[in-house]
């Protein structure tokens, strides 16, 4: 079954005011000029990634597909641009049957990337492209960071489960992207129902210490979920004494139980005493997952405890302290008339300090040594060198404006399992540091 079919509550049926309203007054402008028929390039990169990080994760690449292909300017859009005087009746003519018609190139997800990396590039008419800015950056934005947050944890984890649950702690459609690209950085499974039911994500949860308060004793508590959810279910045991409540879980649940759940306290000792606990009880198989405020530097500092599973919420879908990947859009090539012949010409901004950027409709290819081991990331224009030629990264998602690569979410999920796994092998280290790669620019020009 494809959920993405289904409508759900957590779709949004039209995302053509997901935008800024200087998008609409440079259409309305460029239509008046005679120039928004121009044919144009734009690319979607950061110039540097956030402060320490050694690589970044392409994430959100899917839901951009989403978001180009239901970008439709319904009767009751134009109605509102039209009673707020946002543009004049010619622009409203032209919305109201826009449908992106260009041509549409990025990383695919899952993908790594660097300062400069041409992430995703849209080509069409000027109006068709400019309009997209906000809603395909709002999107990479948002879902990169939070992938490359999980892969930290990922990686810190070690190969124990990771669980996503932070939808409380986000906006509630957030919280949905928020689990999807935690699975596509490395992330087990969700809390997160919605996301569940949308991307078909595995979800997980038992029960919280408000389901404990509620009987007249914690045996009490243990005794009603084991009797509705088996022995296989989770148990929390830290509401009251760690030790009594382990005891009391194995004489219900006998040695079979599933896991046990700690949520406070010093976790690398408590999960010690938790274990011998569990082992000289007989529960030699009971699993223990921690929870309570997580990151990938506490993640990694539980590394020689005897845990089996993390449970992260806040840092997570905060992106561990970078909400955002500082991804811009940009002009990077036009034409200087409508006609489709017209050659591209490259432009770019010039401007003072770190804002200026590099023109040019550009490729991207991973140079590797002689052991398969990532060495840079280069980009450039017109002919791509032969050594690089099957090693280039852009793929095409858009052609004509129709969807041509949709995929299931595991391939992303496994793809950057693949492309963390050719970076050197200091990209996985949790020290701060610079990017793992350099980006190095053949054939292009700085304007």
């Amino acid at each position: 079954m494809n959920t993405a079919d289904l409508g759900l509550p957590v779709d949004v049926p039209s995302t053509a005011l997901f935008t800024d309203q200087y998008e609409f007054t440079m259409v309305q402008a460029a239509l008046r000029a005679g120039t928004a028929d121009r044919r144009s390039v734009f690319e979607v990169f950061t110039r540097r990634l956030p402060e320490g990080r050694r690589y970044g994760v392409v994430g959100g690449t899917g839901r951009v597909l989403d978001a180009v292909e239901n970008f439709r300017f319904e009767p009751g859009v134009i109605g509102f641009l039209r009673e707020k005087g946002i543009v004049d009746e010619p622009t409203l003519e032209w919305l109201a049957s826009y449908r992106f018609s260009g041509d549409i190139w990025g990383y695919p997800e899952g993908e790594v990337y660097f300062p400069g990396s041409p992430i995703l590039r849209v080509e069409g008419s000027f109006a068709e492209c400019v309009l997209l800015e906000t809603v395909v950056l709002s999107i990479l934005n948002h879902d990169s960071a939070i992938a490359a947050a999980a892969s930290r944890m990922s990686v810190a984890a070690h190969g124990r489960r990771l669980i996503e649950m932070g939808a409380r702690r986000t906006h509630e459609l957030a919280a949905v992207a928020a689990s999807r690209a935690a699975y596509v950085g490395g992330f087990d499974s969700t809390s997160d129902l919605a996301a569940g039911f949308r991307y078909g994500i595995p979800t997980g949860g038992t029960s919280a210490h408000a389901f404990t308060l509620l009987h007249d004793s914690e045996r009490d508590a243990f005794r009603a979920q084991v009797e509705s959810l088996g022995r296989g279910t989770t148990l929390l045991v830290d509401t009251f004494d760690v030790a009594e409540a382990v005891r009391t879980a194995v004489e219900i649940a006998g040695p079979d139980l599933g896991a046990v759940r700690i949520d406070s306290g010093d976790l690398l000792l408590v999960a010690h005493r938790v274990r011998q606990q569990l082992d000289e009880l007989g529960a030699r198989g009971t699993k223990i997952t921690v929870t309570s405020d997580l990151d990938e530097y506490a993640i990694a500092s539980l590394a020689a405890a005897p845990v089996d599973a993390y449970g992260v919420g806040t840092q997570l879908v905060t992106g561990s302290g970078h909400p955002t990947c500082s991804m811009v859009y940009k002009l990077v090539a036009r034409a200087r008339s409508a006609d489709p012949a017209a050659p591209l010409e490259p432009v770019a901004k010039k401007s003072m300090g770190s804002k200026s950027s590099v023109g040019g409709r550009k490729w991207a290819a991973r140079r590797v040594d002689t052991g398969g081991v990532a060495e840079a990331e280069v980009l450039g224009a017109g002919p791509v060198p032969a050594p690089l030629a099957d090693h280039q990264l852009l793929v095409e998602l858009v052609k004509g404006g129709e969807i041509v690569a949709r995929e299931p979410l595991d391939a992303a999920r496994e793809r950057h399992v693949a492309a963390r796994g050719r970076l050197p092998v200091s990209a996985t280290q949790l020290s701060k540091g610079e990017p793992v790669l350099p980006t190095e620019y053949l054939a292009l020009s700085t304007w």
